[in-house]
């Protein structure tokens, strides 16, 4: 909410206090300020100057050279590109050092080779609104020198979170009323004459839940046209754009009480006022020019004729709305129920100040103010008469009780640091007062004060935390299996950032179809899914049994916006029944992996390569560092190149590409590869101190070796013959080549030909070269005596 200063000093008297001031009580008190904006002329250094003289620049056809009286006792030289002024006119000068809105900061600079001793400014420069095309002329009697601010009242916004507890702060004069608390300053009283008379006739409620309190009041004789400058001002001064003088004071009293009002054209509306609720296959047509359907939840104000004429507490109607020709209003002053309100609200997406407002919770209490001031300027502004009887029907609801402060516990929560006759001070201050019986009664306006401990939060809010001394100090904890599993998943995430990938966070409910993406540690069978009994949309039936559905949403979402290298990862619980579901309501923690697209960034040196299953093995072996990660193939049905993930020799997941015909109707222009792993298995590898190995200082060496196998023969087996190899020297190996020959001329069909790179090395010393043809040879024996392969 924006919160004008000008029109809040019109409430509390804020002399002597700055903006920065004002964002500090507030904020320590417990409503954030999220900005300050500053309107109008803010340096004292932009000064009335009278234009002297003015030549033409000698090297700039559209540049002319002026001489201007500051005040400064001299002639100011100041080059200047406006066209709309003449000599004597008096314009804002700013001078040296002078900030304009922005940041930009006025100095002494050479135009053309012609000295600029400052700038002559137009009104947006300088914060005002451009009234004419050029410099802002000044009226003839601005003194000169004088600051241009002085001429102009200046004004700032702080724009302000209000939390939804609190929509007594949703006004101006609320805002006062808790600024007036906070500074311990008075509260200046509003002047809203006292309507006593109400009549029952004009208005029907059958729909008592949605709206038990309404009242209107008929104005004739108004005419419709501009509003007043002040009033403009006022609305300006928030963003708000004036209308006609009818329509603003409706925006004027929301802002300054906080009571949403609506003002109907007496001519369109047919007998009494019904406020109802919506009927089967009801239309409304909006102020926004829109047509809404309904819903039997929603509130309709309509005439008795069955016209719709406004959408209770969110929006009026079109064809109801005050107009120029309007001579005849009915106002309409209201309380809605907040939750019929947000509902609607919500459905149709339709908000506006007022339903901001009323799905909150307004004061009941002010529905009658409201309604009395609107009056009252209505006729002050736009003429006419309001009847004497307010047409009134419901009773406004009772939303506060009298609440008990417990002096006891109020010392043992503070510690006894605020005196009794001190809380009892800030709560009056509060607008509470206390009863015969030592209770306090709550105004209408703060609902949300109904327990002791309310009264607390607000008696310390009010002092300031400061005030309470602090009694407990942090102890020693010590370190537990939740603290472990923490600082493992933190370094997973790091670790994945690090990678190049973006954490997901998806929602725990996917739908049945979404459920054919789920990549789970072992194969669903019938019976495993956990459904919701009750869900909120075919969208959220079933708990997720694996977190690659949610992962594979996020990827078809980006690649239809356009990205073209996906890296998703999600850390999440998943859920799944077990053996056919005859275990029940099993949870566990997994991490799900995705990726696709480009392995690297295009450039003009790297052309594009799509990442494959070998880039998330990477990925995945980037995570277990030190452990022999190997992938075996194993069926996964409606999954391509499936493999279970191993290392060290235990599963620790599972792999796999998505069908091409999931592929297509993702949109993927390129494979898509998926993992999901057990988390309390990976949390082991990633948890405690790693171990630094030295650098090697002593050269290595290494030796090709190529073996026939058959084709069928997997890379997993050779791995698992070498990881058993007992030979110190050898200190790693990679496969750099695969052969195969489809026509069986160079090698059989069922063979292949595979070529590993071995690495030796000695920590103590260089090796010879016979101590690695030795070693080279055990390796050799081991791999031809345990698999159906031949060296070539």
């Amino acid at each position: 909410m924006n919160v004008s200063l000008n029109w809040l000093a019109t409430h509390v008297d804020l002399k002597g206090k700055t903006p920065e001031e004002l964002d500090r009580l507030l904020t320590f008190a417990g409503v954030e300020v999220e900005g300050i904006e500053v309107k109008g002329v803010a340096s004292d250094k932009i000064v009335v100057a009278q234009i002297m003289e003015a030549v033409q620049h000698p090297d700039a056809e559209k540049l002319k050279v002026t001489q201007v009286d500051a005040g400064e006792g001299q002639l100011r030289q100041i080059v200047c590109g406006a066209k709309n002024y003449k000599v004597g006119d008096k314009v804002p000068c700013c001078l040296p050092g002078a900030v304009l809105p922005g940041g930009f900061t006025i100095g002494e600079a050479k135009m053309r080779g012609v000295e600029s001793k400052g700038m002559l400014a137009s009104a947006s420069e300088i914060g005002l609104v451009d009234a004419e095309d050029g410099l802002m002329i000044l009226p003839p009697d601005s003194p000169i020198g004088k600051p241009v601010k002085e001429l102009f009242h200046g004004d700032v916004l702080l724009e302000v979170e209000v939390t939804p507890n609190r929509p007594d702060l949703l006004s101006h004069h609320g805002m006062a009323r808790e600024m007036a608390t906070l500074l311990e300053v008075p509260l200046k009283p509003l002047e809203i004459p006292v309507r006593e008379s109400f009549v029952a006739d004009g208005v029907k409620i059958e729909a008592p839940d949605a709206c038990p309190f309404y009242t209107a009041v008929r104005i004739s004789g108004v005419k419709i046209g501009p509003s007043p400058a002040w009033l403009v001002e006022r609305l300006e001064s928030i963003g708000l754009r004036p209308i006609n003088n009818v329509v603003d004071i409706t925006n004027f009293v929301l802002h300054e009480l906080g009571q949403p009002l609506h003002a109907f054209d007496a001519a369109k509306v047919s007998g009494a006022l019904v406020i109802r609720t919506a009927k089967d296959g009801e239309e409304f047509l909006a102020l926004d020019g829109q047509t809404y359907p309904l819903l039997a939840d929603d509130c309709v104000i309509s005439d008795e004729a069955g016209n719709a004429l406004a959408l209770g507490g969110v929006m009026g109607g079109a064809d109801s709305g005050v107009a120029e020709a309007t001579t005849d209003i009915l106002l309409e002053s209201a309380y809605f129920t907040p939750s019929r309100i947000r509902r609607t609200s919500r459905r149709t997406a339709l908000s506006s100040d007022s339903s901001y407002r009323f799905e909150r919770g307004v004061n009941p209490d002010g529905v009658l103010a409201g309604s009395a001031l609107a009056i009252k300027l209505i006729m002050e502004i736009a003429g006419g008469t309001a009847e004497a009887m307010t047409i009134k029907a419901g009773e406004a609801p009772v939303l506060t009780q009298p609440v008990a402060l417990d002096l006891a516990k109020l010392d043992q929560l503070t510690g006894a640091s605020i005196p009794h006759d001190e809380a009892a001070t800030i709560l009056t201050r509060l607008g509470l007062s206390k009863n015969a019986d030592g209770s306090w009664r709550v105004p209408s306006f703060r609902a949300d004060l109904q327990r002791h401990i309310d009264l607390v939060e607000e008696i310390v809010r009010v002092k300031g935390l400061d005030a309470v001394p602090s009694r407990l100090r942090g102890t020693f904890v010590p370190s537990s299996a939740v603290d472990a599993a923490y600082d493992a998943d933190m370094r997973l995430r790091e670790r994945l950032a690090g990678l190049g990938f973006h954490e997901c966070q998806t929602i725990k409910l996917i739908s049945d179809v979404q459920v054919t993406d789920a990549l789970t540690l072992k194969p669903l069978q019938p019976g495993d899914t956990i459904r919701v009994s009750l869900p909120l949309s075919e969208d959220h039936a079933v708990m997720r049994p694996s977190l690659t559905p949610g992962l594979v949403a996020s990827a078809e979402r980006n690649v239809r916006q356009g990205n073209k290298a996906l890296r998703f990862f999600e850390l999440g619980r998943v859920f799944r029944n077990a053996g056919g579901g005859k275990a029940k309501d099993l949870e566990s923690d997994s991490l799900g992996l995705l990726l696709s697209g480009h392995a690297s960034p295009a450039s003009w040196a790297h052309p594009e390569a799509a990442a494959d299953l070998y880039d998330l093995k990477a990925v995945i072996a980037a995570l277990v560092p030190t452990a022999s990660l190997q992938l075996l193939p194993r069926a996964r049905e409606g999954f391509a190149l499936a493999a279970d993930i191993q290392a060290d020799g235990q599963n620790l997941g599972t792999f796999a590409m998505l069908l091409p015909s999931r592929q297509r109707e993702l949109d993927a222009p390129t494979p898509v590869f998926v993992a999901e792993l057990d988390l309390s298995k990976l949390r082991k590898f990633v948890a405690g101190s790693r171990e630094i190995a030295e650098l090697p200082q002593f050269p290595g060496s290494s030796r090709d070796l190529a073996l026939e196998a058959p084709a069928v023969l997997a890379n997993a087996e050779i791995e698992r013959v070498l990881a058993k190899v007992k030979e110190p020297l050898l200190t790693g190996f990679e496969c750099f080549d695969v052969f195969r020959d489809e026509s069986g001329q160079k090698l059989a069909v069922d063979r292949k030909s595979i070529a590993y790179r071995m690495h030796y090395r000695a920590s103590d010393r260089t090796l010879k070269a016979e101590e690695i043809d030795a070693a080279h040879k055990i390796v050799v024996t081991a791999l031809t005596g345990g698999l159906p392969v031949s060296q070539r």
